[in-house]
């Protein structure tokens, strides 16, 4: 064989073993988290089962006490790792009381969650409304306790009726898919995990983002496998940058999103697909489906973005973000910085 030849052969081994390895990878991460949900369906159900007991057989704090404590000191004996303090043993009383009678699939979707994050659910004193769509969020997107915390303190359940979807899926993809693609992508995210207490640029917000990524994917949702960000790509002897890249699983394509610290604008939407037609042109797998684009940026209009997309022809979608500093504070200090940079850079001119 010769040089070329080899170079050729080395070439496609290397494009098929990234397919290999972004596929791998999606598969444990979709195992890992299944297996995740069976784990905490029997705790749950091992807690659920103590609770109604202790409620069955009207055990009741003040005299109960002394019959929780000692029953917790004999489970400590023969399950030393199991959380069965007294203290433990009362909130599992709880559980059982809050949500027996109710209906079954808001049962079925506590079930699911973390004790720790059950335990929170508890504490809010949440209606069984509000229950559901927490407890199905952060099962659906693998939220941690100080997630699920972030997005009850922001309201989430309150607000997710009054927010529309901003995307053009159900006109540029086929329906199963565009329907999978709406259930998948949401009209906004919360990146309070990156504790953002003063102005960042686009770079810095990207930076922060890529360093606390398993959160970031947590918050994306389940199914989405991490590429690169900043990634090129090369086409007529000039280069385009992609801010972040990743590929869904389930969706099976590869999904762009743009990052932008201030309010959307129409021309961003010409800049994604334009990114989509060269991820289509030089990356897009045989058997994948056509890239997804996601415009994410710290505001929106709604008829702003669909008149933006009516004529589009690749999928996009237009998502806002919120961070700790409240957004209109942040985008009054972000328009002062940027003006003094801007006057700055003119004057050393």
């Amino acid at each position: 064989m010769n040089t070329k030849e080899n170079k050729e052969q080395l070439s496609i081994e290397r494009n098929d073993y990234s397919e290999i390895l972004r596929h791998a990878v999606a598969v444990i991460e979709h195992a890992r988290t299944e297996i995740a949900k069976h784990i905490n369906g029997y705790v749950s159900t091992a807690y659920w089962k103590i609770g109604q007991m202790l409620h069955e057989r009207k055990i009741e704090s003040g005299y109960g006490d002394s019959v929780v404590k000692r029953l917790s000191g004999d489970l400590k004996e023969r399950y030393p790792k199991m959380g069965v303090s007294p203290r433990q043993l009362w909130n599992m009383k709880k559980f059982y009381e809050r949500y027996a009678g109710h209906e079954e699939k808001v049962l079925r979707s506590v079930a699911l969650l973390p004790w720790s994050h059950n335990l929170l659910l508890l504490s809010k004193g949440l209606d069984d409304n509000a229950t559901l769509y927490y407890a199905t969020e952060t099962a659906r997107k693998g939220w941690n306790r100080d997630l699920l915390l972030n997005a009850i303190k922001l309201n989430m359940y309150g607000t997710q009726s009054l927010t529309r979807v901003d995307n053009n899926f159900n006109r540029t993809l086929p329906s199963e898919q565009a329907s999978y693609a709406n259930e998948v992508f949401c009209s906004s995210y919360n990146l309070g995990f990156l504790g953002v207490t003063s102005p960042i640029l686009e770079l810095e917000l990207e930076n922060r983002l890529v360093k606390a990524i398993t959160r970031f994917l947590m918050e994306l949702g389940s199914g989405f496998t991490f590429i690169g960000n900043q990634h090129v790509l090369e086409y007529n002897g000039k280069e385009s940058k992609v801010d972040m890249l990743f590929f869904h699983r389930g969706l099976r394509c590869l999904v762009a999103i743009d990052l932008k610290i201030g309010a959307f604008k129409p021309e961003y939407a010409g800049k994604m697909n334009y990114y989509l037609s060269l991820l289509d042109r030089l990356e897009r797998g045989t058997d994948e489906n056509r890239p997804i684009g996601i415009i994410l940026c710290a505001e929106k209009d709604h008829v702003e973005v669909e008149l933006a997309l009516e004529d589009m022809g690749k999928p996009i979608g237009v998502a806002d973000y919120q961070l700790i500093v409240p957004k209109e504070k942040l985008k009054k200090v972000l328009t002062d910085e940027i003006k003094a940079f801007s006057e700055e850079k003119d004057h050393d001119i």
